[in-house]
């Protein structure tokens, strides 16, 4: 099952990332998150943090992805609006 949606950056670390969300997703969930990345490569080419990994914990909206795997992507023109 494919789910999408949306949410909003709290922190981030080398590690893992603490985002809030409006679904409740259950510990131990894999999940792709992406996101856009404030910095662009070369002042230019706008950026997407692509990251992989599980939910580890989760507290009052917010939940803490582990990363397993993450990559810088370039966004297409398209995807920058």
């Amino acid at each position: 099952m494919s789910l999408t949606g949306h949410g909003q950056t709290v922190n981030i670390s080398s590690t893992g990332v603490l985002f809030a969300a409006k679904c409740d997703l259950a510990i131990g969930t894999h999940l792709e998150l992406i996101i856009n990345w404030p910095a662009k490569l070369n002042d230019k080419c706008s950026l997407s943090l692509v990251a992989r990994g599980k939910v580890v914990r989760r507290q009052q909206g917010q939940m803490a992805l582990e990363f397993q795997q993450h990559e810088f992507r370039t966004r297409s023109a398209q995807e920058r609006h």
